[in-house]
């Protein structure tokens, strides 16, 4: 049996990244090439497979034969040992498959495999798009004179996709219509308390506090739209040369949901620091060329109809909210650090925010710390 052995990176762990499992070390790309053939037609040469950088939830290769190539993502195994809704490659196939000429820029799937037995994992196989994945926000490798049009294109594609008729493209059971930010504050909620041994003062106050301050009418189906949920420029794939783009990815935690959240997701990136959270809150905007925050969010309002000054004016509690998701994320790590049972070396520093994190969700939302980052 030839076996292609990769080096594994060591990839930050990104926000809004489920609990890990072990991925498989290596790629059988002899057993891979049976099951491939009928969905892509025969192929000159040996497959080849390369591990991508990233994708700690779903590892990821990029295979390649003679000039052709293709991506494949897999779910850690056995899938029996996971959480029913963890790593869900099954609902990234179904939402790339429903965007399919929507308008918004995803890969075209080429087949699905469950069967464990194939190459010891669940997985399945996209077309390969070209282009370069920039990870941090702040865009280093992009001249500062061209960083705002990047963000400004990462807004119209969010913007795109809130506005599919996700009920048209067969996603009418993609998740529940009504009580969004209630079930996502109680879930979040009980992750937090589930990885802590005592309770965090900010956390106790913020799961009291953000029920009771959910936007009215928030939780009612009309404001209902497909959601991606990890909505961050490291999840977009740009164009090879200009600021477009060509492909959004990593969907494991889209559902459907209230489009705020998705954008105030987007948006902490205006409020965290700059290093393992990838943020650019401490960093001086115009002289990175960065975007205003209000402008933004103003940007996006245009584009699918809403009265921005209603957005902002619950705009904190939206904030709140992600930031509470986000802190309860990092209690997770800080126990799996605890425990001996995180692998990334850059666990223990990413774990140090939760706290941090956490107290910016609960300044937000008293008042005591900017809600608007211009």
């Amino acid at each position: 049996m030839k076996t292609t052995t990769l080096k594994t990176p060591t990839p930050q762990i990104p926000p809004g990244t489920p609990p890990l499992s072990s991925p498989p070390p290596g790629l059988d790309t002899e057993a891979l090439a049976p099951w491939l053939v009928p969905r892509i037609g025969p192929f000159d040469g040996p497959l080849r497979a390369q591990r991508l950088n990233g994708g700690q939830s779903n590892p990821s290769w990029v295979l390649s034969a003679a000039q052709r190539s293709w991506v494949l993502r897999a779910k850690p195994a056995p899938a029996a040992s996971l959480a029913p809704s963890a790593h869900a490659i099954e609902r990234e196939v179904r939402v790339l498959q429903a965007l399919q000429g929507s308008g918004v820029p995803v890969p075209r799937v080429l087949g699905l495999c469950e069967d464990e037995s194939v190459i010891g994992a669940a997985f399945y196989v996209m077309e390969h798009v070209a282009g370069r994945v920039l990870r941090d926000a702040m865009l280093p490798g992009v001249a500062v004179g061209e960083r705002a049009a990047y963000h400004a294109q990462a807004n119209r594609v969010l913007a795109d996709m809130h506005r599919v008729d996700w009920r048209a493209a067969g996603l009418g059971d993609f998740g529940r219509t009504t009580g969004f930010f209630a079930r996502l504050i109680r879930r979040w909620a009980q992750q937090y308390r589930a990885s802590v041994r005592a309770p965090v003062e900010a956390m106790e106050r913020l799961a009291d506090w953000l029920p009771a301050h959910i936007p009215a009418g928030a939780d009612e189906e009309r404001h209902v739209c497909l959601t991606h949920g990890d909505y961050r420029i490291e999840n977009l794939m740009f164009h090879p040369e200009r600021p477009e783009v060509a492909a959004v990815l990593d969907w494991e935690l889209s559902t459907l949901g209230h489009p705020l959240s998705d954008l105030a997701y987007h948006c902490l990136a205006w409020h965290l620091p700059a290093g393992v959270l990838r943020g650019f809150g401490d960093q001086d905007l115009a002289q990175h060329g960065l975007p205003g925050e209000r402008a933004y969010i103003e940007t996006y309002c245009a584009q699918v109809g809403r009265d921005p000054g209603a957005v902002l004016a619950d705009w904190p509690f939206y904030l709140a909210c992600n930031l509470f998701r986000l802190a309860a994320i990092l209690l997770g790590i800080a126990a799996r650090v605890r425990d001996g049972t995180a692998a990334n070396p850059d666990a223990p520093a990413i774990a140090r925010m939760a706290q941090p994190v956490a107290e910016l969700g609960w300044a937000i939302a008293q008042g005591r710390a900017p809600a608007l980052k211009t």
